[in-house]
């Protein structure tokens, strides 16, 4: 597989090579740090004459503060973008159907593992890169993601255009019960504890306790689909520190306070940019769930079991033709 990513990239025109580390770049940049601009630059303009601006946009954030939460505002211009292709063509990325999805049902599906940016599910579901739409027509993908940034001014305007949704319970059940039919609601079940065990080779999941998402799927009828992002933890070079050290208890203070974990990463080059890996998302078949407003711990742990049963059958029945060998293990924890 090595080589044919390697014969693919030696065929690109250096344009093309230019525009697809231009958008990469410009992802990266975006997850790090536009949060981080749009809070700085509604400050500055505080303090000048364009007072007003940020004022009545605060004014306006407010009367607007549940919007991301009862449906949001995505636009298919900004999914889009022919900037995705070039993100999807940089690995590259590419989703994979194995079972159809039925667009008179809702589906909660959950994506692993989390890398270090979530990278695959962000392309395969937030956009139209890699063809979500052509693949299961009638079925509406929604990625949610950290609350957090729903509440930083300009971001979240940003983020609910790219079809992002809050990982919250008004939100999913807005999604799953108020927003229709044919609806996929993508949450990345490993969250912030996942991406600190994001290393190259490895393939470990954390989800053993993680139960909610099958309450949710059971009060609503909501079948469950697992899914798996082959390369995702290739993409990035993590420091990671050792249990006790410094470093891992500064991470365990800002998970604690904010939502998600800082990685300490490296890429190929330019520092932040990621390996040319191939990321290959594969989206398995559902399990039937049945509605339950008010489910049982019987029932949770048991679809429970069911669904951690057919994650680790996706992964071992694709990992060959997915560049893994028969060596490579599934590890739940």
């Amino acid at each position: 597989m090595t080589g044919k990513v390697e014969g693919m990239k030696q065929k690109k025109t250096k344009w093309k090579d230019f525009l697809e580390n231009i958008s990469v770049l410009q992802w990266i940049l975006t997850f790090l740090l536009l949060g981080l601009a749009c809070i700085g630059l509604m400050v500055y303009l505080m303090f000048t004459s364009l007072w007003p601006l940020p004022t009545l946009y605060f004014i306006w954030q407010l009367k607007d503060w549940h919007t991301p939460e009862r449906g949001g505002r995505r636009t298919a211009f900004v999914r889009n973008w022919k900037m995705w292709k070039h993100v999807r063509d940089y690995f590259p990325m590419k989703l994979v159907k194995t079972a159809e999805l039925n667009p008179n049902k809702n589906y909660i599906l959950g994506c692993h593992p989390h890398g270090v940016m979530s990278m695959g599910a962000f392309t395969s579901f937030s956009t139209e890169a890699c063809g979500f739409m052509d693949l299961f027509p009638g079925v509406r993908s929604c990625l949610c993601i950290l609350g957090g940034i729903f509440k930083v001014p300009l971001y979240r305007e940003y983020a609910m255009a790219t079809g992002c949704y809050p990982v919250s319970r008004p939100s999913l059940e807005h999604l799953l019960s108020k927003s229709g039919k044919g609806n996929a609601v993508v949450i990345v079940i490993g969250g912030a504890a996942e991406s600190l065990l994001s290393l190259p080779g490895v393939n470990t999941v954390y989800m053993k306790q993680r139960k909610g998402f099958v309450r949710v799927a059971l009060e609503f009828g909501a079948d469950l689909v697992p899914v798996y992002s082959y390369g995702e933890n290739n993409i990035f070079r993590q420091v990671i520190f050792t249990e006790d050290s410094v470093g891992w208890r500064l991470q365990q203070l800002f998970k604690k306070l904010m939502g998600f974990a800082p990685c300490l990463f490296v890429g190929e080059c330019w520092f932040w940019m990621p390996y040319h890996c191939p990321v290959t998302t594969v989206v398995g078949s559902p399990i039937p769930v049945p509605k339950r407003p008010s489910p049982t711990q019987e029932e949770v742990d048991h679809y429970h079991g069911l669904y951690m049963e057919a994650l680790s059958k996706l992964f071992h029945g694709h990992k060959a033709s997915c560049g893994l060998s028969d060596s490579h293990e599934l590890r739940i924890i």
